[in-house]
């Protein structure tokens, strides 16, 4: 896992952003704040959001994930605090491979990780995501597709845009590791 700090633009600039990545890169570099502080933006999400809690050390790749769906007037799951619930068919729809603006899900140990499928990073392959609490932070990362146990559709319509299956081919870019816990 690898988190980016720099992209290129891609051919997908071509199409109109998708409101919930749109408002994701809005947050990229966004940290939260170790401690009894907290980084009041991820508060206010919670809050947003009509969670019981409001800090940010519990782990938060949901609720960014919700934040942007929300923002974006995207329906998301009733738990979406527990990055498991993405998978729920209720609220998205379970894709056969990944598709740009895409929630992918994996599991971890101690539970499982969400982020925004964004592009393929033209040397590994792997996919590149856009994710809250990487590394506590909003950033960029790199996963074999293989990580994922679910890539799954949230929109407006039910499937994506068969556009959206061409990935982005990304390159340029700067990583480091990246801890999702």
């Amino acid at each position: 896992m690898w988190a980016f700090f720099y992209l290129e633009k891609s051919k997908m600039s071509q199409f109109p952003e998708l409101g919930w990545i749109a408002e994701a890169r809005k947050h990229i570099g966004l940290r939260e704040i170790k401690g009894p502080k907290h980084n009041l933006t991820i508060v206010g999400w919670l809050k947003a959001l009509k969670a019981w809690w409001t800090d940010d050390e519990t782990p938060w790749c949901g609720t960014f994930v919700a934040h942007c769906l929300q923002t974006a007037g995207v329906k998301y799951p009733k738990n979406w605090f527990r990055a498991l619930a993405y998978i729920d068919i209720a609220y998205g729809t379970k894709l056969k491979k990944p598709a740009y603006g895409c929630v992918a899900v994996k599991t971890r140990q101690g539970g499982g990780h969400v982020c925004f499928v964004v592009g393929r990073d033209q040397r590994t392959g792997k996919l590149v995501c856009l994710g809250g609490n990487q590394s506590d932070m909003v950033c960029f990362a790199l996963y074999a597709e293989s990580d994922f146990e679910a890539f799954m559709w949230y929109g407006q319509t039910s499937q994506p845009a068969q556009h959206r299956y061409d990935l982005p081919v990304l390159s340029g870019v700067t990583a480091v590791k990246v801890s999702e816990a």
